[in-house]
């Protein structure tokens, strides 16, 4: 679905500040949904529970979703199960991090 593609593009533009890779890749995004209304839905995790910038990045998560032309609403839901961890992450995000040997 195109829609979902702009959305992925427009989450791929949103980086945890604390660590230098888009919440995409790090894979914060367990679930992306957008119905035929198109309304979207996101559940989100972040790396930490007591992330002092959790607000921050849902925030910025649902800012970069409504400019994406063509969503009518998004709705961004924090969810800390299942728990993260970097197996979560894209090839790219654990090449840039340097952690893809480990």
């Amino acid at each position: 679905m195109e829609l979902e593609r702009d959305i992925v593009r427009a989450l791929r533009q949103v980086f945890d500040p604390e660590i230098a890779v888009n919440v995409y890749d790090l894979g914060l995004i367990y679930e992306l949904n957008v119905d035929e209304g198109h309304r979207v839905k996101i559940k989100m995790t972040l790396t930490a529970p007591n992330c002092p910038m959790a607000d921050y990045v849902v925030g910025e998560v649902k800012k970069a979703v409504d400019d994406v032309p063509g969503v009518v609403s998004s709705d961004v839901e924090l969810v800390w199960e299942p728990v993260w961890d970097k197996s979560r992450m894209s090839e790219e995000a654990l090449i840039e991090l340097g952690l893809e040997d480990d």
